[in-house]
């Protein structure tokens, strides 16, 4: 059986291309999509350029009403996700020092990164075209997100996932020599075919011609083009290659220049849409959703202006033959006489507008028209209501606007979700074997509780380093060192509490630890298989805030009454509500224990102290 030739990565890269730039997608029987359309389309309306050139066929200047840039930026704030949403929740009483360390280790890498830009790029991608691809490079230098421009991306238009990704690259020579895994000798040949900077329709960019376009091409393809061995055309496995390719003297002839191939363990590309579309690569976003009324707005504004530049026109007319060819403004002088024969008068023509009400009020319907499909009112827009509107109507039109904003920001959320679970916590845990102390800004609750941790495994740790010092010094012909005996162990315990919370109290919300001195575990001990376990909750559609605010407030009143402290039952009611309600996780509620009265103890200078009740088995024993 005669086995079929598998197609270079040259030759995929070239048919992809074609493909994606000049095919179309039926996506029903009424519904015909091209992909590169679309993105140019939108790259167009968001720079305020037509399509169809910027003349009409008389040579006149065609203006662009924009209405898209102002619709896409506000699903761009109302969609908006900040570093200080990104917070990670134990499921488990058990757990919630895992979920204090793995907050601390995403939030020292989110600014290592500068994880606040990467969402910021990446809200703004997704706002105005519905759907970004986010690359995930993970090097020496760690992990790092990208979101890749859509103009530098050939992908299917309908299965993003199940096929190949190529970007598109544009390096200089000093980029390209820079990258030591690029082959260099092949870089040595590339370097003699040098061309300008070209757009997907082949047009140049600019007349500059030290960049080389190359294509990063990724997906799971036969292992053969890694072998060079037809025995291997049937194996699949995930690759990536750096290929470019000049034309030669016959015009489908192509030299290909493969700088790089490899294996690679995952595909860097990720797809996150705000609203995802059935049978669509790419979503539709808040500019594809103007298309017809922005075009429509550009369509009147021309009509409009047209009819004014004619109004603002002086036009005379007479039946009198003297005055044919002639112009007022070029062919006749202040003070020129004019002679034109009998009942044959010299008369302008009326030529005022018409009809610009009509045209205006047609231009607002299909603005209307756009801003109900992306739900977007007046009012985020930031024009003033009528006079005579209630304030409250006015906030529940944007209540009712911003429920579906909020539906695209939970996607959002969602979709970082499942990043931080396959890729970026996973990477952290391979770079954290070690015990090395590190930095974070706490939230009140858990310094608290981490500082309950740390006090009482420190303080612990310099009272028995006392005690062995005195058990090894001690003269038994000398009375007892007063840190042998119980009271003394007490007392030197509570002083040790006390210096440590006074120090760590002079660092605010920062703390500085490692987890040897919480456990003796490493970092990576710690954390095995958390990112399984945990619930993060960046955007908060588990909790609604209102009804949250609204229990707190409830239990606030009823702890506040005197008799709450010796009513076990009504501590438990009140847990159960905060917990049924997602105000407040049960792990939190419990690790909040009631200050207990301390007894006092009588020092030997007649003096009276405050100590902690009990002291630590570990103490006891030394």
């Amino acid at each position: 059986m005669e086995q079929i030739k598998r197609e270079t990565i040259g030759e995929i890269v070239r048919k992809r291309e074609s493909d994606f730039i000049n095919g179309h997608t039926q996506v029903s029987k009424h519904v015909r999509h091209s992909m590169n359309d679309t993105i140019e389309t939108i790259y167009a309306y968001l720079n305020s350029a037509h399509t169809s050139g910027e003349f009409d066929s008389k040579g006149r200047e065609k203006p662009f009403f924009n209405i898209v840039v102002a619709a896409a930026n506000i699903w761009y704030r109302a969609t908006d996700i900040d570093r200080r949403h990104i917070k990670t929740r134990a499921t488990k009483k058990k757990d919630w020092i895992n979920s204090f360390l793995a907050n601390i280790l995403i939030q020292s890498w989110m600014r290592k990164e500068n994880f606040g830009q990467f969402l910021n790029e990446w809200g703004r991608v997704l706002a105005r075209f519905g759907s970004a691809v986010i690359k995930t490079v993970e090097n020496s230098t760690g992990l790092h997100l990208i979101v890749v421009p859509w103009s530098k991306l050939i992908v299917d238009s309908v299965d993003f996932e199940n096929n190949v990704k190529i970007e598109i690259l544009e390096l200089t020579e000093a980029q390209l020599r820079a990258n030591k895994t690029y082959d260099q000798l092949m870089i040595d040949d590339l370097l003699n075919a040098k061309t300008t900077r070209k757009t997907s329709d082949k047009r140049a960019k600019d007349n500059r011609n030290d960049y080389y376009k190359l294509y990063e091409v990724h997906g799971l393809l036969p292992l053969s083009n890694l072998t060079d061995d037809v025995k291997d055309e049937d194996v699949f496995v995930q690759q990536m290659h750096v290929i470019s390719f000049i034309g030669k003297k016959m015009k489908e002839d192509k030299e290909d220049f493969t700088l790089y191939r490899g294996k690679e363990r995952f595909d860097p590309y990720t797809i996150t849409h705000l609203i995802k579309e059935d049978d669509r690569t790419l979503s539709i976003g808040s500019v594809q959703n103007l298309f017809q009324a922005q075009w429509m707005q550009n369509h009147s504004v021309k009509a409009i202006k047209d009819q004014l530049d004619l109004a603002s026109k002086l036009i005379f007319q007479t039946a009198d033959a003297n005055f044919v060819g002639m112009n007022a403004l070029e062919s006749i002088e202040q003070g020129d006489i004019l002679i034109h024969g009998i009942n044959q008068p010299l008369t302008q023509v009326p030529n005022n507008s018409h009809d610009i009400v009509q045209w205006q009020n047609f231009s607002t319907q299909w603005k209307t028209l756009g801003n109900e499909i992306n739900g977007v009112s007046e009012s985020m827009l930031g024009a003033q209501p009528k006079s005579g509107t209630a304030w409250r109507q006015t906030e529940a039109i944007l209540q009712e606007n911003y429920n579906l904003f909020e539906l695209m920001t939970e996607n959002k959320g969602l979709q970082l979700e499942n990043l931080f679970r396959e890729r970026i916590i996973p990477h952290l845990k391979k770079k954290i074997d070690t015990t090395e102390e590190i930095s974070e800004i706490l939230a009140s609750h858990d310094i608290d509780r981490i500082d309950g941790m740390y006090i009482k495994s420190l303080s612990t740790k310099a009272v028995n380093d006392k005690i062995k010092k005195a058990l090894f010094s001690q003269d038994i012909s000398q009375p007892l060192d007063p840190i042998l005996s119980e009271e003394g162990q007490e007392l030197e315990l509570a002083k040790e509490r006390a210096d440590i919370k006074e120090s760590l109290d002079r660092l605010g919300n920062q703390r500085f630890f490692k987890p040897s001195e919480i456990s003796t575990k490493t970092w990576k001990e710690q954390l095995k298989d958390y990112e399984w376990d945990m619930e993060i909750d960046i955007t908060g559609e588990s909790q609604n805030v209102q009804e949250a605010l609204t229990t707190l407030n409830t239990a606030l009143q009823v702890v506040m009454n005197p008799a709450f402290e010796n009513n076990p039952k009504a501590k438990r009611i009140v847990g159960k509500t905060l917990e049924l309600t997602g105000a407040m996780s049960p792990i939190e509620y419990g690790s909040m224990e009631s200050p207990q009265p301390q007894p006092e103890v009588q020092g030997q200078d007649g003096s009276t102290n405050v100590s902690t009740p009990q002291i630590t088995s570990e103490i006891k024993n030394k």
